[in-house]
């Protein structure tokens, strides 16, 4: 599954890269740093929430207005919004990324699987705030490299690691947020590796992302020692996003 992901990624970005060429310097800076801020502090976990239509392992879902549902999101008490782009198995799109970064002013997240610098320029084009490098689908030099570009950009890297390797070399880059993703990306199940929020060092925002589905887990991983919780499938689900927002929060 996952390599028929990152193929599918390549051929897109090839095509888009054909059809729509970056005019580099018209391209504006982002504002990465207020992603960062925006997921620190606070008594209670910060709620990442994210747009999210299906994935491989839920199938379609329903369909939504991105745009309404991230304003919905922020008015129930998310701290930013995460935007699936990827569209053949998370049925995300470009478009969508581009209508919640106008309609709210919390940051916003790129959620895709990055393989191109490409998509790092057409993401701060297209208005995102932070954009998400997956330490397990890049090599060390070009995991490197894209964070340094997503900087250049103005972009805040949320990297995302599984296991601790990944983490000992993500560390060396001294980024601003970490990602501990729950999911394991081969057989997309739940294997949580919570447990390396013991290894992240005081000052780096510490996220746990998948599998959250109600308020005492995310309480849970407050006490673990996380500063925020990104949450999909929970909240995509509700006919009333900011309720369940609201729930989780509680």
């Amino acid at each position: 599954m996952l390599e028929d992901i990152l193929n599918r990624t390549r051929d897109l970005v090839a095509l888009r890269k054909e059809k729509f060429p970056l005019r580099k310097p018209e391209i504006l800076p982002a504002n990465g740093r207020r992603f960062a801020d925006a997921l620190r502090g606070g008594s209670r976990i910060n709620l990442i929430a994210e747009v999210k239509r299906g994935s491989p392992t839920a199938g379609f879902m329903r369909p939504l207005d991105a745009a309404a549902t991230a304003a919905a999101y922020v008015e129930g008490g998310a701290r930013a919004v995460s935007v699936l782009t990827e569209p053949h198995f998370f049925f995300g799109s470009l478009e969508d990324l581009e209508h919640v970064a106008r309609r709210i002013e919390a940051p916003v997240l790129r959620k895709d699987f990055i393989l191109d610098e490409y998509q790092l320029y057409e993401s701060a084009a297209r208005g995102a705030d932070a954009v998400l490098l997956i330490a397990a689908v890049l090599p060390e030099a070009e995991l490197k490299a894209f964070f340094q570009l997503a900087v250049h950009l103005g972009l805040c890297p949320l990297v995302e690691v599984h296991e601790p390797p990944e983490l000992d070399s993500v560390l060396k880059l001294d980024p601003p947020v970490i990602g501990v993703n729950q999911r394991n990306l081969k057989t997309f199940r739940i294997d949580s590796k919570a447990e390396l929020v013991e290894r992240i060092p005081a000052g780096i925002v510490r996220v746990i992302e998948s599998g959250i589905r109600d308020g005492d887990q995310a309480r849970k991983f407050k006490l673990m020692g996380y500063d925020a919780c990104l949450v999909g499938e929970a909240l995509a689900r509700s006919d009333d996003p900011a309720a369940a927002v609201r729930k989780l929060l509680e």
